[in-house]
């Protein structure tokens, strides 16, 4: 395993260390999410100079572009992820989708596979669904039925944080959601 390889693997382990049980909107949070920042900055600068070939590598990458706050980000992290997937990287079959659809939710469209769930004002939900992905396909790419996932955004509702610096893509489908525009 190459140098870049391990550096990538290093990162996402920080990654998944920081970001277990950080609830939103806190000022651990905000603080969380400049490392976080600083460490996609250093994934792409690993990486410029091309994709790594190790299958682990990508899927290390990707888990930590998929922390990003913008679309572009998500998504490079989905591309990262499918060829980690099409490589063989069975864990990666779950994040591919996973960034796939945090890239549409920034974008404020419905994810494809239901993988996000997010604060409402009131609780907790399921980001919009595109209604055509089936329980199938979600299964095949390792993400729970539509369901289940609504079931956890029901059980997470009584731990709601207050979202006081929630991003304008977040901002708006609360407004949405609630009926105000």
């Amino acid at each position: 395993m190459s140098d870049v390889d391990q550096d990538l693997l290093r990162l996402m382990f920080e990654d998944r260390a920081e970001n277990r049980d950080v609830l939103a909107g806190s000022e651990v949070y905000d603080r969380l999410r400049a490392r976080d920042k600083a460490r996609r900055e250093r994934v792409k600068a690993l990486i410029n100079d091309g994709w790594p070939e190790d299958p682990e590598a990508l899927y290390a990458a990707a888990w930590v572009l998929n922390h990003g706050d913008a679309s572009k980000e998500a998504y490079f992290g989905h591309q990262l992820a499918a060829r980690a997937r099409d490589l063989g990287h069975a864990p990666a079959r779950w994040l591919a989708a996973a960034a796939l659809d945090r890239s549409l939710m920034y974008q404020g469209l419905p994810q494809k596979y239901g993988t996000n769930i997010v604060p409402d004002g009131v609780g907790y939900r399921l980001w919009d669904v595109d209604p055509a992905t089936t329980d199938a396909e979600r299964l095949a790419n390792d993400v729970p039925v539509l369901a289940e996932m609504q079931a956890r955004a029901a059980a997470m509702t009584g731990a709601q944080p207050e979202m006081s610096g929630a991003p304008e893509w977040l901002r708006r489908a609360i407004k949405r959601w609630r009926g105000e525009g």
